[in-house]
């Protein structure tokens, strides 16, 4: 347990019974009363923002937190299993942790997930991947307007839009955030 005034910003809370991630601290001296803290907090679950009051002995609990990079080695039903890239131990992990981005995970591929007591909290793709061509559709002669796509399918059977000049075989690099085309990767 810490006191309140030894909160900042990127702690992982344990508040009201959910895991939170400190985003803002205020530290306020109004006139009259005792000075106290007004925190944000992010829900690592659902994402939501919520505001706390705070006063400055109150007790809270700062979670601790292991960061690692872990190996994605296989899908299993509504898991995805990870090894440990140093002890080489398994894990199985939620794939909604990951977000859109668990769709452009390949078997083998680094990742970043953070664990609070043995329990997986926060999951993190690359934020780029390259990826190849399987199928392509072809370029309609004359269509060679400023910025024209078509659609094209990648080894892990996701669709893109990607500029004309790409075709079957070729590698892409992928923005597995936004799931955008980046570039053509030689």
């Amino acid at each position: 347990m810490a006191k309140a005034s030894e909160v900042k910003v990127g702690n992982i809370l344990r508040f009201n019974g959910e895991l939170v991630t400190v985003t803002e601290v205020l530290h306020r001296t109004p006139g009259k009363g005792g000075a106290f803290y007004l925190d944000k907090f992010r829900n690592i679950k659902t994402g939501k923002i919520v505001e706390a009051r705070l006063a400055t002995d109150e007790q809270v609990e700062i979670c601790r937190v292991e960061t690692n990079d872990y190996q994605y080695l296989y899908e299993e039903g509504d898991n995805l299993v990870v090894m440990n890239n140093t002890t080489y131990d398994q894990f199985s992990v939620p794939k909604t942790l990951f977000g859109q981005s668990v769709r452009f995970l390949k078997e083998n591929m680094d990742v970043i997930i953070s664990f609070e007591s043995e329990e997986p909290i926060m999951a993190q793709a690359p934020n780029f991947v390259e990826l190849e061509i399987t199928y392509a559709e072809p370029a309609v002669k004359g269509d060679t307007s400023s910025g024209a796509l078509k659609t094209a399918t990648t080894e892990i059977g996701v669709e893109l839009k990607v500029p004309l000049f790409i075709n079957q075989g070729d590698k892409v690099k992928v923005d597995t955030r936004t799931g955008e085309y980046v570039e053509r990767v030689k």
